[in-house]
């Protein structure tokens, strides 16, 4: 008898110690998976704009936590290659942009941009122009690069540089036009568009969204616009192509890499989460607002992408024996 009921209650203790060990189990959340978006500029910049509001969509459509990573210095080399070291366990994104393909050519980088990660995908694009005073003669493009030829060493035009994507426009322009356009570097836009409100350059170039609010207050006109198709928000704005020069296609795109062995499948997965992310009709409306349009060319394509830039804004540095800092 004795023996029977110690056998009934050990029974009974073991079911009760699995109820509890369920209950306890079903009562927490499950450990949610942790993803660092690395952004290799300080905060405020359009890569982190990208990663704070495509975080937010992911973090709640996926049922994981993102965490924004902002690691600037060295040219954005320190990020970049913070995330190339980074376990490639798809829990680790690296937000990137035109320099990421650039600074390998002017400076030393311990990266490779298409060896060292693997691309998930081309996020959005910021339409490009070059714009004149309100009062300026220029009309055109042909106007510009006709007043450089006669006056050369005369004509300027401001941008962020030096090195940037659009230092390489400019260079590129001049060599096809036979132009002496001056290109004048700023460390940042806005100092940029003061300049040439001052009427302290003849041109700019630079993002539709540099120039919105001056171009719709009339204080500055757009002239053309730099990649290759023509920009949304001001579809009667011919491009440079359309003026000759074919091949000229200049855009400020945003991208986003994971470490290099990163399984393709888990890289997959990544991509459908950014790819379902941009279509949120919020997300779209943000990004609009801060003169992103959305692309999501994934996998192979953006790898392509990358490769072309490469190769492109090599070939322009090579051309115009630009040097870096």
């Amino acid at each position: 008898m004795k023996l029977r009921w110690l056998h009934q209650a050990t029974i009974v203790t073991a079911l009760a110690t699995l109820t509890i060990a369920l209950t306890h189990h079903n009562a927490q959340p499950q450990t949610a998976r942790t993803i660092k978006f690395t952004v290799a500029s300080a905060p405020g910049g359009v890569n982190d704009i990208m990663a704070r509001l495509l975080g937010d969509q992911v973090a709640r459509a996926q049922n994981v936590t993102v965490v924004i990573d902002n690691r600037p210095g060295a040219g954005e080399a320190i990020g970049t290659e913070a995330a190339m070291r980074a376990a490639p366990d798809g829990n680790t994104v690296l937000f990137v942009a035109n320099p990421f393909v650039i600074n390998p050519h002017l400076r030393k980088t311990n990266y490779h941009p298409l060896t060292s990660f693997e691309p998930i995908c081309l996020l959005a694009t910021a339409p490009t122009l070059i714009v004149v005073h309100a009062t300026s003669p220029y009309r055109t493009l042909s106007d510009l690069l006709d007043d450089a030829r006669k006056r050369p060493g005369e004509v300027t035009i401001a941008s962020i540089g030096p090195g940037s994507p659009f230092h390489l426009g400019v260079e590129e322009l001049k060599r096809a036009a036979k132009a002496d356009l001056v290109f004048v570097p700023y460390q940042g836009n806005a100092l940029a568009v003061n300049a040439l409100l001052g009427q302290h350059v003849t041109a700019m170039f630079g993002t539709y969204s540099n120039v919105a609010q001056q171009l719709k207050a009339g204080t500055l006109r757009a002239i053309v616009a730099g990649k290759r198709s023509r920009m949304e928000p001001l579809l009667d704005l011919p491009t440079v192509a359309e003026q000759g020069f074919k091949d000229y296609d200049v855009d400020a795109w945003f991208g986003a890499l994971a470490p290099a062995k990163t399984p393709k499948d888990t890289v997959s997965e990544l991509a459908r989460w950014f790819n379902a992310a941009m279509q949120v009709p919020d997300a779209k409306e943000k990004l609009v607002a801060q003169g992103l349009y959305p692309v999501a060319a994934c996998g192979a394509d953006f790898g392509a992408h990358l490769r072309r830039q490469l190769d492109d804004y090599g070939r322009i540095i090579r051309e115009a024996n630009i040097k870096g800092e």
